[in-house]
């Protein structure tokens, strides 16, 4: 059985509609005495640029998934929601949820070699706005995330020093209330007290103080400015050829963050005070499990932790071999990455306890501090006042470095494979060129981040402009595969790569489990938006329209293209009741087939 009227050859008694249906590597249908599709994507592959080897795309893969969100989000979302109780949910949204939609992602980018653009014209054409949508996201995220780089690269930079900025009250930055409790000197914290860490990040490095709020955001900073110029040429370089040399950049950028995550977590768990922070970290509360709250969050945070739905997965996997076994790509990477997660909690927490046990407070006191603040308020802070302070300052705002430059080239890959994919006539030998040109959009992207007031914008992108958008996406995602394309067929598809087709476990989460978890936390998301604040601005109401508006930005590309398909596509009405039947039928065939294998078992 296969789908809709998207599947790929013409088949007796499928629906076939001009324009919609299309054989895969043919515009025009598959016509008698074709080729497999399996032998056509063999040939496919002689004209596309593959991994030199195979280490290559898994840490580039690894590199992607593994990013800031696993040293500051996991860690902060576990202890929030019931320390080691919330490994729980965390399992088994991985289990159900997460990891058969990266499989799935690379999976299809591995058989049908296309970027996320042009792939829908072998799945499903009418749904080839969640392309668009996808590199809009992306470069949303581009807009934001890279500026976050930006304050790691400062940060980096003022390590160069015997005692570092963030160490002491006497700056030309700090204020009255400035504490520094590391002293010799017995002095006391009271309400209105601010470490020396907090006041370089808001009042040195993101000059908050100076910006009102989102509606009047100051100057831009020439120093963050110049520090994401460097940034975006580092990035640049590594990926202008393609992955030929992003490949061997993420040698030492994917493996780098795990030498120095190993490091800290020895030095932390010397630190006095360490066993509190583990505790707090992982003391159980079973009753938060009665919380539905705390199932969104583990949701939310095995996806994006994972990161299906931006393309990247699309991409890198299209760089593959055919045969390549990219099932146990697939569990490998999303284990690293859920692994990664677990141990940077340990990183950080025993810092954090450290902190605890200098400060004589509760550990839940210290760890207020949430995102970026928990890297450079509280960490910052800690390692300042350890032996050997200048050494841990430098390999930990490299590690951050390096965590986020893997993302970053991913992310930028998954629009350059998608639009020159699409555009092969106009950009295939002018990739350099395109790279350039995406490189400095990004960055113009950017300036409103750069700003006195752009960690306000940061934290709004970061809530509202991809995260409800991307949920939709690869909600819409997993449906065309599964409803659309025929979960059938694309099991078939991977029988023809690997060998071995995916089983009833793997069928059973494409079609129903996967879906249903993406619906789940997408309607949470927006029945319950969060209310931001940041340092002492609360954030008004039209900041949340504001933030829907450009989250929709993205995800309207999708409707208007199913519009705009069905305009120029001839037919008559006639011919479009019977597209529609077809996907009745589609569904009630997949229904049964899901209704046996389940009584099966």
């Amino acid at each position: 059985m296969t789908g809709f009227p998207c599947i790929p050859q013409v088949k007796p008694g499928i629906c076939s509609v001009p324009g919609f249906l299309l054989a895969a590597g043919s515009p025009s249908g598959a016509a008698p005495g074709a080729l497999p599709r399996g032998q056509q994507q063999l040939m496919e592959l002689e004209d596309r640029e593959t991994w030199s080897k195979k280490i290559d795309f898994l840490l580039s893969v690894i590199g992607y998934a593994v990013d800031l969100g696993n040293v500051w989000r996991f860690p902060y979302i576990c202890y929030q929601n019931g320390g080691g109780a919330f490994l729980i949910p965390y399992t088994i949204m991985a289990i159900f949820g997460g990891i058969p939609l990266f499989y799935m992602e690379l999976a299809l980018g591995q058989y049908h070699r296309n970027g996320c653009i042009s792939i829908w014209r072998k799945i499903c054409p009418i749904f080839k706005g969640i392309g668009f949508a996808i590199c809009i996201i992306d470069l949303y995220v581009a807009s934001y995330y890279n500026t976050i780089m930006a304050w790691a690269f400062y940060y980096l930079v003022s390590s160069f020093t015997t005692e570092l900025p963030w160490t002491s009250c006497t700056n030309a930055w700090n204020t009255g209330n400035c504490t520094n409790y590391f002293s010799k000197d017995n002095v006391s914290w009271t309400l209105y007290s601010i470490s020396p860490a907090e006041e370089f990040y808001t009042r040195q490095v993101l000059q908050v103080h100076r910006s009102n709020g989102l509606d009047d955001l100051g100057g831009i900073s020439w120093q963050l400015t110049l520090c994401l110029l460097l940034i975006f040429t580092i990035v640049y370089f590594s990926i202008w050829k393609g992955v030929k040399t992003s490949g061997k950049v993420v040698w030492v950028t994917a493996t780098f963050p795990y030498i120095i995550l190993f490091i800290l977590l020895v030095r932390g768990a010397t630190l006095p005070g360490a066993w509190r922070g583990v505790l707090y970290y992982l003391k159980p509360d079973w009753q938060k499990l009665l919380a539905t709250e705390v199932w969104v969050d583990a949701a939310a945070q095995i996806f994006f932790s994972l990161g299906p739905g931006f393309g990247v997965l699309l991409a890198y996997a299209s760089y593959n071999k055919f045969h390549n076994n990219c099932y146990q790509d697939a569990l490998v990477t999303s284990t690293v990455n859920c692994m990664t997660s677990f141990v940077s909690g340990f990183v950080i927490f025993t810092v954090l306890g450290y902190m605890a046990e200098m400060r004589n407070e509760d550990v839940s006191e210290v760890a207020k501090d949430t995102g970026p603040s928990l890297l450079f308020i509280t960490y910052a802070e800690a390692i300042a006042n350890m032996p050997a302070s200048t050494f841990f300052a430098i390999i930990f705002f490299l590690m951050l470095l390096t965590l986020g430059l893997d993302s970053t080239f991913a992310g930028l890959e998954g629009v350059i494979t998608g639009v020159l994919d699409e555009f092969p006539h106009v950009w295939s030998k002018r990739r350099e060129l395109f790279v350039l040109g995406l490189i400095i959009i990004c960055f113009l992207g950017s300036l409103a981040t750069l700003t006195f007031g752009g960690a306000y914008v940061v934290k709004l992108f970061e809530e509202y402009a991809t995260g409800p958008a991307v949920l939709t996406v690869v909600f819409l995602e997993a449906v065309a595969v599964a409803w659309f394309y025929g979960i059938t067929q694309f099991c078939n598809d991977v029988k023809e790569m690997l060998g071995f087709a995916p089983g009833w476990y793997w069928r059973v989460c494409w079609v129903a489990i996967s879906p249903i978890f993406l619906l789940f936390v997408t309607c949470s998301f927006l029945s319950n938006p969060p209310e931001l604040r940041l340092f002492d601005y609360n954030y008004p109401y039209w900041t949340t329209v504001l933030g829907y508006c450009i989250g929709t930005s993205s995800v309207i590309c999708i409707p208007i293209y199913m519009v705009y398909r069905l305009i120029v596509t001839p037919g008559t009405l006639k011919e479009v009741s019977s597209r529609l039947c077809c996907f009745y039928l589609t569904v009630r065939k997949e229904v049964i087939s899901i209704s046996i294998i389940l009584q099966f078992f």
